[in-house]
């Protein structure tokens, strides 16, 4: 009954601290912008390769990615830097674009599945859906895990678990993000995806920000000690 309890706590923690962040519903506007010129079909295979790319994009986050950036000398506040960039890049072309256009492809453009798959993970899935803010909390939760006897099996199963559920919920909202905006009207699905566009920059900036804080104080600790 412990072991269970430890894993129902940990499997509620991932999820309380992924789904904020990830924000499935919030992000679906987005999608919707940046596909609008796709088939249904097509957008359902986005929407599903960026489920499958969000799940395993989170777990390797989450399970090796404080040792790939040891490997590679980077910090967590350069992450927040160049993802921040990414992000608040992709809200300005978002707001700058024009709303009967897709920023991604022409009208008269037919993807093939290869190209499908280049696009569902940059920039559908990274930065737009798992971004350094998500990346960030998956690789904290990673290495503040706390395993011994049966938890070294329950906490893995339990993140895994609670990653894929994340992860299908990204999926159903982006898969149903034309009837979710449907219910808007065309003006109001215009002025939601504006203000989505301008939260994501808002967003990118404000990640950015975080990761110079970051770097701004640790060059004061190292030069200017108490």
């Amino acid at each position: 009954m412990l072991h269970l309890s430890s894993f129902m706590a940990h499997f509620i923690l991932v999820i309380a601290a992924l789904i904020p962040i990830l924000n499935p519903l919030g992000q679906a506007p987005i999608f919707m912008s940046m596909t609008s010129r796709y088939s249904a079909d097509e957008r359902a295979i986005l929407a599903r390769k960026v489920g499958m790319y969000g799940f395993f994009l989170l777990l390797v986050s989450m399970f090796i990615g404080i040792y790939v950036l040891e490997f590679f000398g980077v910090s967590l506040a350069i992450v927040r830097v160049g993802g921040g960039l990414l992000v608040a890049t992709a809200g300005w072309q978002l707001m700058s674009s024009d709303p009967s256009h897709s920023v991604l492809v022409s009208s008269d453009e037919r993807l093939s599945e290869e190209q499908l798959r280049q696009r569902a993970f940059f920039p559908l899935t990274f930065p737009i859906s798992v971004g350094p803010g998500s990346i960030t909390v998956a690789i904290t939760l990673g290495a503040s895990f706390k395993r011994s006897g049966l938890d070294t099996v329950l906490i893995p199963l339990a993140s895994v678990l609670a990653v894929a559920v994340a992860s299908f919920l990204l999926y159903w909202c982006y898969r149903n993000a034309d009837r979710l905006l449907k219910l808007m009207g065309e003006t109001g699905t215009i002025i939601f995806l504006r203000l989505s566009a301008f939260i994501l920059l808002c967003l990118g900036i404000q990640i950015f920000w975080n990761g110079i804080s970051e770097l701004m104080a640790e060059f004061l600790i190292q030069h200017w000690p108490k």
